[in-house]
């Protein structure tokens, strides 16, 4: 098999340049050697997430894989036929579950029959999203699209502990293209708390300070919920979700030794917030995510983000592998309008 060579210090040169090129391999059925993963951090080289996201992919395409270990800066992935059946991943750490179920997703979508994985690592954890954001605004959105997929929180688990458990069920899915480009009327706007290991008392500080700085800010009364226990050691977190007509928009904060509260509760407001005011119709999270599921799915798919490095590698990973670039018109705040059109 010949292999399409990818530079993971391209960009953004992060684990996002491995994730999307083992699932676009595992979709095409092309190879793929990623070299210089993540080059340029303080610790080059594979981390457990992300070889548990490869091992993912691996598992569900039956994927020939070479230089899959710890530190590595090097990684060839060629894959099989994607399978059916079920799965299990365990990251070994507190590496993020939403990462790696974000990897496996896609392949998933394109199985034969349904697939289902249960992952075990960290579900609330730093430089991640959290999985409430991707039950109720990453989810929702590739819905729009034809996605067919439900995931179920079982365990909560934080860093550095990990050992939350996520189950996720993947259906056949035909992608079809969704236009993002007007987010149409406010319908609410809602959110989760969570608190495990910890005293009831801080999820409702929580909460009480996002809505009274929600209607401070937004003039609107937010309809947000408290999950208290159900995970492995210490954690909170607050995500926030603003649910339009045609678009979802989210923001998080989690929470951490030193930090009140209120704080956590605020922060998520404040950074919700930006979004809102940015005037985009996809968050600063969904942008680069959206990218690969656009060039794969039939007809016009468009949507307005922030161009961040994430999104721009994540434009250049897909372009290498299936050939397709988006049309890219620049607008008023630092957005862009980015539109892909399939045949």
């Amino acid at each position: 098999m010949e292999f399409i060579e990818i530079d993971g210090s391209y960009g953004e040169g992060g684990g996002q340049v491995v994730r999307t090129a083992a699932a676009l391999s595992c979709v095409t059925n092309k190879g793929v050697r990623i070299s210089n993963i993540r080059a340029g951090r303080t610790r080059p080289g594979l981390s457990h997430q992300h070889i548990a996201a490869v091992k993912a992919v691996q598992a569900l395409s039956g994927a020939e894989v070479q230089g899959l270990g710890k530190g590595n800066t090097e990684v060839s992935v060629a894959p099989g036929e994607i399978g059916t059946g079920s799965f299990q991943i365990d990251i070994g750490t507190a590496g993020s579950v939403p990462l790696v179920l974000q990897t496996v997703l896609l392949p998933a979508l394109f199985s034969k029959g349904e697939v289902r994985f249960e992952i075990v690592g960290g579900t609330d954890v730093p430089m991640s999203p959290p999985m409430d954001y991707v039950e109720n605004v990453y989810l929702p959105v590739l819905r729009c699209m034809g996605a067919q997929v439900d995931v179920k929180i079982i365990r909560r688990g934080h860093y550095p502990r990990g050992g939350g458990l996520v189950r996720a069920v993947f259906r056949p899915s035909s992608l079809k293209g969704v236009s993002l480009e007007n987010r149409g009327e406010l319908k609410g706007v809602f959110g989760r708390v969570h608190c495990t290991g910890l005293p009831e008392s801080i999820a409702e500080r929580q909460k009480n300070a996002a809505i009274k700085d929600l209607q401070k800010r937004l003039d609107v009364k937010a309809e947000i919920t408290t999950e208290v226990g159900g995970g492995c050691g210490a954690g909170t977190g607050t995500v926030l979700w603003a649910t339009y007509e045609n678009v979802v928009l989210g923001a998080s904060c989690l929470g951490r030794i030193g930090k009140s509260a209120e704080s956590v509760g605020r922060e998520a407001v404040a950074r919700l917030c930006s979004e809102i005011e940015s005037g985009a119709t996809v968050d600063s999270h969904m942008g680069d995510q959206l990218i690969p599921y656009a060039a794969l799915a039939t007809g016009e798919s468009s949507f307005v983000c922030r161009l961040t490095e994430h999104t721009k590698t994540n434009i250049h990973v897909t372009e290498q592998i299936l050939g397709t670039r988006p049309r890219i018109d620049r607008l008023h705040g630092g957005l862009v309008n980015i539109k892909y059109q399939n045949h």
